[in-house]
């Protein structure tokens, strides 16, 4: 559900949950889908778990918002159900930690998985409220990372 505070959109994949699940909790496949441009690279291994991590690797003038130049951000994984949900908020150098939160629900639909792409910034610091920066992407790029996640799971499943 879109609100003020969250985009949602979806799209239906031509592969299994277990396919784009696998993606979504590799660090290197965050990179592979993100629209963006900010995602430069990654390093970690793939999480299985709340509580896990991995650092990406960030550039911002992809955006050409704000001059913060390379820095790396840590992924920690806030929701974790295999081949259904998974979800991350970003924690880094920057005080108090910011507190938005990235996700993806996967639902299996036939031969297909519906994806819901959400990002959620309702429960941010009061301090980044103020500095009324939200949201940092547009809900278009919601949209596009899944258009690049349907490509990239294409692209890696074998032909018939």
């Amino acid at each position: 559900m879109t609100t003020p505070e969250r985009f949602e959109v979806q799209r239906t994949i031509a592969a299994s949950p277990q396919t784009i699940f696998a993606v979504l909790c590799d660090p290197h496949g965050h990179v592979a889908i993100d629209s963006s441009g900010m995602l430069m690279d990654a390093s970690g291994d793939p999480v299985a778990a709340v509580g896990d991590t991995f650092v990406v690797h960030m550039d911002r003038e992809a955006l050409n918002d704000y001059p913060l130049g390379e820095y790396d951000v840590t992924v920690e994984i806030t929701t974790f159900e295999p081949d259904r949900e998974i979800a991350w908020t970003i924690t880094g150098k920057i005080k108090p930690q910011i507190g938005h939160v990235y996700g993806y629900r996967l639902e299996p639909s036939g031969d297909a998985t519906l994806v819901t792409s959400y990002y959620d910034w309702s429960n941010i610091d009061q301090k980044w409220r103020d500095a009324d920066i939200f949201p940092v992407i547009p809900e278009a790029s919601l949209r596009a990372t899944l258009g690049i996640l349907a490509r990239t799971v294409k692209q890696s499943s074998p032909t018939t």
